[in-house]
């Protein structure tokens, strides 16, 4: 579908980083999240964690669009969502850690992990839980009058949920500028989709009459040129609109997931192998990749490191802003 634009969108237009960045922030989740796997295999990461390899491409192609005052809503599956949108990295692993100067002072961990001041909304253990969160977000937008909008993620195993369909319904009602992002890793948990839902995203955007699009999730270039697009669309008309990412989950549906239910004969599919490639093909000096690459992992070792000797919480301050303080009557 054409959107009302002013000009073609490449990949060289100022709208959006180029693909060096585009890659240096795809391996940035990459390289967060392997060191995330051997620290929660070393019991130093408490609770589940799920991780976004092979789905680093539609975290930083549709972040790359928003400016900070927009918002977004996550998912259980949200370390990538929130390190492109601006949470700093070392925010990032001491709260994943549970340390008392984490992003959300360690409450809310791998599962929950928000910073309002980059418009990061959360991460949700609900399915389809961060979609109602952003409906709201996108609705404050409108009321105040800005042209700022809100955008969820949610996974196709989550068009299952009566939430999605609700929020879909009154985001068109009330012409809410929030935009819905479906990462389609094909699964729903531990099934196919397919043996799960009865329908399409298209179609399902199409009964509410909501405008949707679509892109292979692991083109960076083309998840970023194509949501600058929808992102202006937005912007412009301040009501709902659909991106759909056909994308792949190249780890299991949780950290330490046996596999045994996946058949899956063709290999995986690799947004930053993509990305790579065509950056030498382009003339980049594989040598000056690798450089970054390197540079890239000291900086994430150097973030565990000191996540590793910052404070934890004790009980004292664990229980702050959590309880009010109830006065005693005399």
């Amino acid at each position: 579908m054409n959107l009302e634009t002013n000009e073609s969108i490449g990949i060289s237009n100022a709208r959006y980083p180029e693909l060096l960045e585009l890659y240096r922030r795809m391996v940035t989740i990459r390289e967060a999240e392997k060191n995330c796997g051997a620290m929660f295999a070393a019991g130093e990461i408490p609770g589940f964690i799920h991780l976004s390899d092979g789905q680093e491409a539609v975290s930083v192609g549709v972040m790359a669009s928003l400016r900070a005052d927009d918002t977004i809503a996550s998912t259980h599956r949200g370390h990538g969502h929130a390190l492109a949108k601006g949470l700093h990295i070392d925010a990032f692993f001491r709260e994943l850690m549970g340390k008392a100067d984490g992003a959300c002072k360690g409450r809310g961990g791998s599962m929950h992990v928000a910073d309002l001041s980059v418009g990061m909304l959360g991460a949700n253990g609900i399915v389809g839980g961060g979609v109602a969160i952003a409906l709201g977000s996108g609705l404050a937008q409108k009321l105040r009058g800005s042209d700022g909008l809100a955008v969820c993620f949610f996974g196709d195993g989550a068009l299952a949920e009566g939430i999605v369909h609700e929020s879909l319904n009154i985001a068109q009602l009330k012409t809410i500028p929030v935009l819905f992002v479906c990462e389609n890793n094909g699964w729903s948990e531990f099934s196919p989709t397919s043996t799960q839902i009865t329908f399409t995203l298209e179609r399902l955007a199409a009964a509410y009459g909501i405008p949707y699009y679509n892109a292979d999730g692991s083109d960076v270039e083309k998840v970023a040129e194509l949501t600058a697009d929808v992102v202006e669309h937005v912007r412009r008309h301040r009501g709902p609109a659909v991106l759909e990412f056909a994308t792949t989950r190249i780890r299991g549906h949780y950290e330490g997931d046996s596999q045994r239910y996946r058949n899956d004969t063709a290999p995986p599919v690799d947004p930053l192998a993509i990305a790579r490639s065509l950056l030498e093909e382009r003339g980049i000096d594989a040598n000056e990749l690798a450089a970054m690459e390197t540079e890239i992992q000291s900086e994430i070792q150097r973030a565990v490191e000191a996540a590793r000797l910052s404070t934890d919480p004790t009980l004292e301050t664990a229980i702050q802003e959590v309880y009010a303080i109830v006065g005693v009557a005399a």
